[in-house]
């Protein structure tokens, strides 16, 4: 086991989605030493941890147990599918963060 980055800029956010859900929920999310240990449980675990700011910063404001915003079912779709392919052993291109993360039209 390695130790955490205690990095205190640093964030993470764990998501999950289960049979019945209308939306990934966030189940999970910390700066600091706690984004260190969601971080490291999750790969004690062999959960995929993908590396994106822009995405951590947007879902680090949506609270705890909430589903994700509808300006986020996209993004996350799209890495939910990606890492559906690498557990099926499929060779999938590794998502860039600016692909990922779309600017999305403000509400008015």
């Amino acid at each position: 086991m390695h130790e955490p980055d205690p990095n205190p800029r640093a964030s993470a956010v764990a998501l999950a989605y289960q049979e019945g859900d209308t939306s990934p929920r966030v189940v999970a999310k910390g700066n600091g030493l706690i984004a260190a240990q969601i971080i490291e449980r999750a790969r004690d675990a062999g959960v995929y941890v993908h590396e994106s700011k822009e995405l951590v910063a947007l879902l680090m404001e949506v609270d705890l147990d909430e589903s994700i915003p509808p300006k986020l079912f996209i993004a996350v779709a799209e890495l939910l599918a990606w890492v559906y392919q690498l557990e099926q052993g499929s060779e999938a291109p590794i998502p860039r963060p600016d692909a990922i993360v779309r600017p999305t039209p403000t509400d008015a």
